[in-house]
């Protein structure tokens, strides 16, 4: 049986699947981040949605990345971490 790391380097030789992959690296940076900061602070889906102006659901939808954030929404999760958001371009 193949550990994760071992599949995804497998897969990950596939120019396609390499692209693909890549494309959405951003993406999960910033769920993982945020789920990151969350879990860290001992806060639930909830009481993030409550500091954000929102409700749960659209906090789930993120972090499973089901919705397409808006700049705002990611600039409110930032603040209620007392983070900056940076979108940059490289």
């Amino acid at each position: 049986m193949q550990t994760y790391k071992e599949l995804k380097a497998r897969y990950l030789k596939d120019p396609e699947v390499k692209r693909a992959y890549d494309a959405l690296e951003a993406e999960y940076q910033v769920i993982s981040k945020t789920i990151e900061l969350r879990l860290k602070r001992k806060m639930s889906q909830k009481e993030l949605a409550e500091r954000i102006g929102t409700k749960q659901s659209a906090v789930s939808r993120f972090e499973n990345n089901l919705s397409n954030p808006t700049v705002s929404f990611l600039s409110k999760i930032a603040s209620t971490f007392n983070k900056k958001l940076v979108i940059d371009f490289k």
